[in-house]
């Protein structure tokens, strides 16, 4: 399903977002909710235009790289508005990464500021000073001795600015991939990028409303985050709420409470330790008195990996609230699959979100029948222009309009879509298809297991077989005894060609940044 939104020959997005909700009563409402800060729209305005004096003082033009190294605060979305409003290439960039990733990620975007939380400034510091291309390092919610505070900068400037004309094809943000397959590539996307999202699936979908409080776990950085938090509640007029710190199971539940949204926006992986979490405090052990109630939510979103059918089911028993489980990507910026309110499939990825067509092909890029596993394809016009000096993966990855997303689906009779694997997650066993999703959904549903992943490993005769790594909830007692246990339940529920000849037990799962388990690092 197509729509057509006609934006002008002359369009800055951070016009289009911020401009209306500076009218009425609306300017003096809250935009942003962190702790015990408070953003309203009016004063989100006013300190983006600070921010863009701020960079235009620096010698920014547009479409200058200016990189955003920072938490989750009421400081981050002024420098990202700050910088398109001029013109120049916002860049936000996971903040929990290590001292080198740093390095190529200023080196390949050669951004020319660096928006640095004092916090995170450790990691930068020893080498800010070598790079050829960055001009200026700024520090945010706090100070650093010799280096200029961005506090201290915008206080001196105006709360005016006029507004650089661009066009909807011209580049406005980029965000970099989670490198789940390899190095970080930049997904350039353009100042029409994010209408198409807002308009489709917060609006189309979630009929996000000017009185709905919304929480993301997923942070700024992801694209999934940036829509949650940044620029949905923009276009519905409504209250975002952000957390600064790591999104534990504890943190998760207290900010729930504390501001009791209408909209909970989540990954699986977190979901899935929640529900662990609470299952413990009902036990008994630590338990807060009285238990969370989650009964102030609309809805649940998730997205980021797929949602296992036991995660749903188990979500909607203890809290009451629908799980819309979608599927989205850097390239193409947020949700293109979605179950919908009150129509969810719990395992499933739902059906296309209006604006996005998908199609499923086989390996010589034809069409696959419903009920058949293919490599999904999906095209909207919230697609990523090109990947940054990246053309051989541009190429692999972009077909005209259409874009690979490596994901292997299976679509059925009333168009649901269904997750089946990565492509090369996908094993071959006995001459069959196995998704690695069906063998750890089987896994996941044995009362002891907290966390399962499934890759395909050869056997002494070189054959592939599934193999599950597995973290036992706590009290759990790994051993033989165990995980013959753990075969005779999956034999129950699967094939028995799908059942895991190997499982071995970890402490912990490896994982991208956005919650994603690494299975390629599992396989090697």
């Amino acid at each position: 399903m197509t729509t057509t939104i006609d934006l002008p020959a002359q369009f800055n997005i951070a016009d289009y977002f911020i401009n209306p909700n500076l009218e009425g009563a609306r300017s003096g409402k809250t935009y942003l909710l962190c702790g015990d800060q408070r953003l309203t729209y009016r004063q989100l305005h006013e300190q983006t235009n600070r921010v863009g004096h701020v960079l235009q003082g620096l010698g920014v033009e547009p479409e200058n790289r200016v990189m955003l190294l920072m938490l989750d605060t009421p400081s981050l979305p002024p420098c990202f508005w700050g910088a398109v409003r001029i013109g120049a290439v916002a860049v936000p960039i996971n903040t929990m990464l290590k001292s080198g990733e740093y390095r190529y990620f200023l080196e390949d975007s050669r951004a020319k500021v660096l928006i640095v939380d004092a916090a995170l400034w450790p990691q930068v510091a020893p080498f800010a000073d070598e790079l050829p291309h960055l001009r200026h390092v700024l520090i945010a919610n706090g100070a650093v001795a010799g280096r200029p505070d961005l506090d201290a900068l915008t206080a001196a400037e105006t709360a005016e600015l006029e507004t650089e004309p661009m066009s909807p094809d011209d580049m406005a943000f980029w965000m970099y991939t989670s490198g789940s397959t390899g190095a970080p590539k930049a997904a350039v996307h353009l100042h029409q990028d994010m209408v198409h999202c807002a308009e489709n699936y917060a609006g189309g979908i979630l009929g996000l409303r000017n009185d709905d409080v919304t929480f993301s776990a997923a942070k700024y950085f992801f694209a999934y985050g940036l829509g949650n938090s940044l620029y949905f509640p923009m276009a519905a007029g409504c209250t975002s709420v952000v957390y600064s710190g790591r999104p534990t199971p504890e943190a998760m539940f207290d900010t729930l409470q504390r501001f009791r949204p209408t909209v909970f926006y989540a990954v699986p992986t977190l979901l899935n330790a929640m529900l662990n979490t609470y299952d413990d405090w009902r036990a008994g052990e630590n338990a807060p008195h009285p238990l969370p109630q989650l009964d102030h939510l609309r809805f649940t979103v998730s997205a980021g990996e797929a949602l296992p059918a036991e995660t749903y089911r188990r979500w909607h028993k203890h809290f009451g609230s629908e799980i819309l489980d979608g599927l989205g990507s850097t390239e193409m910026l947020h949700i293109f699959l979605s179950n919908r309110p009150g129509q969810a499939q719990p395992g499933s990825s739902g059906v296309p979100v209006p604006g996005y067509e998908a199609k499923l092909v086989d390996e010589h890029g034809e069409p696959v029948a419903d009920g058949e596993v293919g490599t999904l394809q999906v095209k909207g016009e919230s697609g990523a222009a090109y990947y940054w000096n990246k053309q051989d993966k541009t190429r692999q990855t972009m077909l005209g309009e259409w874009m690979i997303t490596g994901d292997q689906y299976l679509r059925d009779e009333a168009g649901f879509y269904w997750y089946q694997g990565r492509n090369d997650d996908m094993m071959k066993v006995s001459g069959s298809w196995v998704s690695p999703v069906e063998v750890e959904n089987a896994v996941l549903s044995h009362d002891a297991v907290a966390e399962c992943a499934v890759v395909g490993h050869a056997d002494q005769a070189g054959l592939i077989k599934p193999k599950a790594f597995v973290v036992l909830k706590p009290g759990g007692h790994p051993g033989d005894e165990l995980i013959e246990a753990l075969k005779a339940h999956v034999k129950g529920k699967i094939a028995g060609f799908k059942i895991p000849q190997w499982i071995e037990f970890a402490e912990d799962l490896p994982k991208t940044a956005t919650g994603k388990i690494r299975r390629f690092t599992l396989r090697d």
